[in-house]
């Protein structure tokens, strides 16, 4: 969907333009020039990170439907090892980067100081960060915008969990029939909706619950529910519903965030329901779309070296802190693509298709293993 491409293009770059305007020192010097502007992406630039909520949700539904519709395996190992999938995809490009970020914060540490700049990692710290915990160990991140990453994990896992437990209350291998396809999806929906309920009304109202999927599920689940109701008859009531729901979230708490997650899911249900959306068809928004996770993954480096080097040879000129603000902001898409090109698609491919044969082997040997063990047991 070019919508899709849109709209991760224009968060990713509201992602790298927030994190420019809040971490610093350009836009501190360049802040009286465009004060609202900088008070903007400051206070809700970071507010973006809701569209790939509700993007990656509405993704993940339609792949979940597809292994329905398809016939693809749909057992606890086929299930879980979509886990397995989702981990290296998104791991293996976060390892290149964060080796990046150090290599960079190493280079500036003895001769530039700033709140901004990591402070040395160590080993445990490093290895939380590629087992995706170390929101849950408390650990500082060496990156920006790994914290998503770790919450983007934990929310694939909680979508496939719903779909292989809707899929043993509804009686189904994978809803052969249309009968069975119908109470694997009405059982899929009540199980997601209970749980974005819970999010919404509970969850989500704790900031303590910030490291864990379960904070940020009302939106992603906002994104499973439109792609479920968009496939529907009467798909409008489905969406009217959904909608409503999350109104009576925001009456209770108004919270801005959820307000561009319920507009990226209107957006998303016009779209669907469209055969075609001419207008965004356009190249840089498909390429922005492309390459927005590589983005996201390598701008804080590129940032952090910029504004290292502009401090150094423009401290106190508001005219070039800002426009080395659009150069950083300029660079970070430029490594983006090239991080894209050279990782993201080539190591990325090479060692998944490597790694994966082997822990998918392993893993569907376990799995089989204790099965046949807990059968043993019982009988």
């Amino acid at each position: 969907m070019p919508l899709i491409d849109a709209l991760k293009g224009v968060a990713c770059v509201l992602i790298v333009a927030h994190h420019l305007a809040f971490y610093g020192p350009m836009s501190d010097i360049a802040l009286p020039l465009a004060p609202r502007l900088m008070a903007w992406l400051y206070d809700y630039g970071r507010f973006a990170v809701q569209v790939f909520l509700v993007v990656a949700g509405y993704l993940t539904a339609g792949q979940l439907l597809r292994r329905v519709q398809v016939g693809q395996p749909t057992s606890l190992v086929s299930l879980m090892s979509l886990v397995g999938h989702r981990y290296l995809r998104l791991a293996q490009p976060l390892v290149a980067a964060l080796l990046v970020a150090m290599l960079a914060a190493a280079t500036l540490r003895p001769w530039w100081s700033h709140e901004s700049l990591p402070g040395a990692p160590e080993v445990w710290q490093l290895l939380s960060h590629v087992l995706l915990l170390q929101g849950w160990l408390g650990h500082e991140a060496l990156s920006a915008g790994v914290w998503y990453v770790a919450i983007d994990l934990q929310l694939y896992a909680l979508a496939v969990l719903l779909f292989a437990l809707a899929q043993g209350l509804a009686g189904s291998p994978g809803g052969a029939d249309a009968a069975g396809r119908f109470r694997l999806s009405a059982w899929m929906a009540g199980l997601t909706g209970l749980l974005m309920l819970s999010s919404l009304f509970f969850f989500n109202l704790d900031a303590d619950f910030d490291v864990t999927g379960l904070y940020f599920f009302g939106a992603y689940a906002l994104g499973l529910m439109t792609r479920w109701a968009s496939g529907r008859r009467c798909a409008w009531g489905y969406l009217m519903v959904l909608w409503g729901v999350m109104g009576l979230a925001l009456v209770l708490e108004f919270r801005e965030r959820l307000v561009l997650a319920w507009l990226t899911s209107v957006l998303l249900a016009w779209g669907g329901l469209r055969s075609s959306v001419g207008w965004l068809q356009q190249a840089v928004l498909a390429w922005l779309g492309r390459i927005s996770y590589s983005v996201f993954l390598i701008h804080f480096p590129v940032c952090l070296v910029f504004n290292a080097v502009w401090s150094r040879w423009f401290p106190i000129q508001p005219g070039l802190n800002a426009l080395g603000m659009v150069l950083a902001l300029m660079l970070s898409l430029a490594c983006g693509h090239a991080f894209y090109v050279g990782v993201e698609q080539r190591v990325g491919a090479v060692a998944q298709g490597w790694v994966w044969r082997r822990l998918e082997a392993l893993g569907g040997g376990l799995i089989r293993f204790f099965g046949r063990l807990l059968r043993w047991s019982r009988g």
